[in-house]
């Protein structure tokens, strides 16, 4: 009898410790599948693949293989859809496909995917400035907590500056002597085009940071996570083909090779169909800022990936504001962790008064 209360009990605190650590591995799993989605889309651009396309066939194989999960997992949600859940449904396709997922791909034929990877880390501090303005966290000047988030995400702006404004000189490189001369040749264009592509990557960010608000408001509205994110790809689907329409009139640009097909296909399948769909669990939990905090991991898989297999080079300047990047997210993570146990400990506190007023 004894060993099987032991087994009962070791098998809870197994299962608990497995729900703590599973939204910190879902993280880290979608983080690298991110990173693999940086270097395949510059693959596709280069091979001369339309921005604005490969965004709808993205999205279009996203809304396949999300609506096949859903029809298994979730075909008994009892969930309503009603006109607040489209009116946000619509939103979400135009802040992820049509303003996110295209001015990303811009941002990354003007800039290097480690670079677009690394200044993807100001997300978490446009998120925690969204959340405040949407009263979804505490902001609270006098607040240990509060004034290390406000730091940390000026620190993270001033390392997107500097990665926005300074180039420097490459730290690691695969290219030859001869290949660095070429490049010095064409320094002033180089630069023109990665001060464009910065610029562009914060307004996709910042769209980003609104959609991941947005994705947490919903998702309490409309409980089916594998459901949502295949209306959110249908959604972006049929806005970004509308805008595909508009903008690239070449009907050449909507043919598919064997060469390009892998992309919008890992774009589709892994990126909207499973990532966004465990970023959606993580969310739920965890809220936003957390979810957002683990970019980090990304930026370095796509760094060492982006040098051996594009051979692009590691700029001074990359480094530098990718580190202040990364210093003002971990800032705004210790912060958010104080205002945790403070509130924690507020509760502790009520609930040890009201036991000695009911005595």
């Amino acid at each position: 009898m004894q060993m099987e209360e032991q087994r009962v009990k070791g098998s809870s605190k197994r299962d608990r410790v497995i729900e703590e650590w599973k939204p910190y591995i879902l993280c880290i799993f979608s983080n690298v599948c991110f990173a693999g989605f940086n270097i395949v889309s510059r693959v596709s651009l280069d091979k001369g693949t339309s921005h604005y396309v490969l965004v709808v066939y993205g999205h279009a194989f996203g809304t396949l293989a999300t609506a096949l999960l859903a029809f298994l997992f979730e075909r008994k949600n009892e969930s309503k859809i009603n006109v607040p859940i489209l009116r946000n449904v619509f939103f979400l396709g135009l802040l992820g496909a049509v303003l996110g997922r295209t001015l990303f791909y811009m941002g990354l034929e003007y800039t290097a995917p480690a670079f677009a990877s690394a200044m993807g880390n100001i997300i978490p501090s446009i998120t925690f400035i969204l959340a405040v303005l949407c009263r979804m966290e505490q902001f609270n000047i006098l607040n240990l907590g509060t004034q290390a988030k406000i730091g940390g995400t000026l620190v993270a702006f001033a390392g997107a500056a500097l990665m926005t404004l300074y180039k420097g000189i490459p730290i690691i490189s695969m290219h030859t002597e001869n290949s660095h001369q070429t490049a010095a040749a064409s320094k002033l264009s180089t630069d023109r085009e990665w001060i464009k592509g910065s610029l562009v990557l914060i307004v996709s960010y910042s769209s980003l940071a609104a959609f991941y608000i947005l994705q947490t408001t919903t998702i309490k509205m409309y409980p089916a996570p594998i459901t949502l994110t295949s209306l959110t790809c249908l959604s972006g689907t049929l806005l970004s083909t509308i805008m595909a329409a508009i903008l690239d009139h070449k009907a050449s640009s909507w043919k598919l090779s064997w060469n390009t097909l892998f992309a919008p296909m890992y774009s589709g399948i892994v990126i909207y169909g499973i990532t966004i769909y465990v970023q959606t669990l993580v969310v739920r939990t965890k809220g936003p800022v957390f979810m957002t905090a683990f970019r980090p991991l990304a930026t370095i898989v796509v760094a060492i990936m982006g040098l051996f297999i594009l051979g692009e080079a590691i700029y001074l300047g990359s480094v530098l504001g990718a580190s202040l990047i990364v210093l003002g997210l971990y800032a705004t993570l210790w912060g958010k962790r104080k205002e945790k146990e403070k509130s924690r400990e507020h509760r502790v506190s009520q609930q040890a008064n009201e036991i000695n007023l009911q005595k």
